[in-house]
């Protein structure tokens, strides 16, 4: 078919094409941004890691680059994952003429679970933060909640760091919610 995509680049123009969801089209335009700006930060990280172990031989090192790469697969899995499931599914439900209604609310609501999944991934770096940490030599203090969403920072500020990934997590397992649900 000529409209088709060929893969995961390809499927960002044709669901941005497809779709008639101003709300899913801007979700397009944010999770490319997003994308693009998690790869560069995934792989700044890794170069920083391979500068830190150059002289180091496998073991340890080599887990803690292969798990800085799973990390950011893990982030940008959930990312692209609405464009790509609103391309498969109008890709595989068009008709001959080229027609075709995906089920209703489709992609509004993967819109709305992926932009959940990026507020969660936010909110679980948030959660995450140690109380106390060293940045360039200097012990730093993460600041105290205040103003509006004071309680929404103590309450995150209160998850134990080993339980902070359960937050982004839960946002993508609502996005595949919403794929099985409305499909």
């Amino acid at each position: 078919m000529a409209d088709d995509y060929g893969g995961i680049l390809g499927a960002f123009p044709y669901a941005f094409r497809r779709s008639d969801s101003l709300l899913f089209r801007s979700y397009v335009l944010v999770a490319g941004l997003t994308t693009l700006l998690l790869a560069l930060a995934c792989v700044l990280a890794i170069v920083v890691v391979f500068g830190q172990t150059a002289g180091a031989r496998g073991g340890n090192f080599t887990l803690s680059r292969s798990f800085i790469a799973l990390l950011g697969l893990l982030a940008v899995l959930p990312v692209v994952g609405p464009v790509l499931l609103a391309a498969r599914t109008r890709r595989r439900g068009l008709a001959d003429d080229g027609a075709f209604e995906p089920p209703r609310n489709y992609e509004p609501l993967l819109a709305v679970a992926g932009y959940l999944f990026l507020l969660a991934l936010y909110l679980g770096l948030v959660a995450s933060m140690p109380e106390t940490f060293t940045l360039d030599g200097e012990t730093i203090t993460r600041p105290a909640p205040s103003g509006p969403f004071a309680p929404v920072l103590a309450a995150l500020y209160a998850v134990p760091p080993i339980a902070s990934p359960l937050i982004p997590a839960a946002a993508a397992a609502a996005i595949l919610a919403v794929h099985r649900w409305r499909r």
